[in-house]
């Protein structure tokens, strides 16, 4: 077992948060409490002895072996205590488990995705799931992705914790259109095994950063497709971050776009404002089949002459609430060339869009900017 996965000593920095602590001399449930661990992204502090007493009441859980829970009668109550044994059936498993105030008690393999979840549980905490906003566009080059960069990047300056998921595989990568495509991280294609629970911590810190958020987009290589499993996966770990998500998405709805659709709160369907845009909308909505169950529009002004329709009547043909006007701003293609990204600039009409749908969908989901707004440093962990 490598000597870096588990920490013998209680002190932790001020910035880092204490592993479960793990309390055994069983070698080979020690090697699978850490695999348990690994998995979940933490490293956990192992006591084979009475733990200190700094120890026992900081660690988020603690999990003792049933080798050493004998001698842990008298460590004191507190919350978050496992118990693990070899025999969960015999009666003094039982009163042991009575004794140190045990929440559980597993056997391995059987509890494995139990215990896994429950260890990320602990280190993540429980706090709110990340207000979760998808982007879709009505037709090709409706500007889903320009919005999506600029909802991104304009929540990232209001400080809230902010993750920017790119769905769409043949979109050409948010992480251009950020400017972020030299950037070190994780792509796509590296979750595209992933299963079960991953790791939100974890996530976060292997993603490429820019303009203080994180970014998931894909990379030049010829891999278009993500299975179901990996984007429910990689999504739900996103969201249990907390702050806000926004994913752009495709037009065309496969299985692993309706994962992603089943954990939005709300949808943004932008249309400009032209009638074969409002034409292949319909088609668009149609295609999500009620999902997610709040999805609204948003008119987007086009360059010319002024549209024959208006923003409530285009809204009404496509058969969604409108959600408002996003007049015609040069400035993203502009801005784009200059490495300058959607939203970037403050006083344009697509950042002042978007600070108005922050200011409102904030207090319509339940979270006060307070409540979202990271306390870690300049919007990440």
């Amino acid at each position: 077992m490598p000597g870096s996965m588990v920490s013998g000593e209680a002190g932790v920095t001020d910035e880092e948060r204490p592993g479960p602590l793990l309390v055994t001399e069983d070698e080979q449930l020690l090697d699978d409490l850490v695999r348990l661990c690994a998995a979940a992204g933490v490293v956990p502090q192992s006591r084979p002895d009475l733990p200190p007493r700094g120890a026992w009441p900081q660690a988020p859980l603690v999990v003792i072996g049933e080798d050493c829970a004998a001698r842990l009668r008298g460590a004191g109550r507190r919350d978050g205590v496992v118990l693990a044994a070899r025999d969960a059936d015999r009666a003094e498993v039982w009163r042991l488990a009575v004794d140190l105030g045990a929440e559980r008690v597993i056997t391995l393999p059987e509890g494995e995705r139990w215990l896994a979840d429950r260890i990320a549980d602990a280190v993540e905490g429980t706090g709110p799931a990340a207000l979760t906003i998808g982007v879709l566009g009505g037709r090709g080059g409706a500007g889903a992705s320009t919005l999506a960069c600029a909802l991104a990047v304009t929540a990232a300056r209001k400080g809230l914790r902010t993750m920017l998921v790119d769905a769409d595989p043949l979109g050409g990568g948010l992480d251009v259109l950020l400017g972020c495509e030299r950037e070190e991280g994780l792509r796509w294609p590296a979750f595209r095994e992933s299963r079960g629970r991953v790791a939100s911590g974890a996530l976060a810190g292997s993603l490429p950063r820019a303009h203080s958020l994180r970014v998931l987009s894909w990379d030049r290589g010829a891999e278009v497709a993500i299975p179901p499993a990996a984007m429910r996966a990689v999504l739900a770990a996103a969201r249990r971050r907390g702050g806000v998500v926004v994913v752009d998405l495709p037009r065309r709805v496969d299985e692993a776009v309706a994962e992603a659709l089943d954990q939005v709160d709300l949808g943004l369907l932008v249309v400009p404002a032209e009638l074969r845009a409002v034409a292949a909308a319909r088609r668009v909505v149609a295609g999500t089949a009620g999902v997610p169950r709040d999805l609204r529009a948003v008119v987007r002004g086009v360059p010319g002459a002024a549209p024959a329709l208006g923003d409530e009547e285009i809204a009404a043909l496509v058969d969604l609430p409108l959600l408002g006007e996003l007049p015609w701003d040069p400035e993203p293609v502009d801005g784009t060339a200059r490495g300058v990204p959607p939203g970037a600039r403050a006083r344009g009409p697509l950042a002042r869009f978007c600070a108005a749908f922050w200011e409102r969908a904030l207090p319509e989901a339940g979270r006060a900017p307070g409540q979202v707004r990271d306390a870690g440093r300049d919007g990440d962990e």
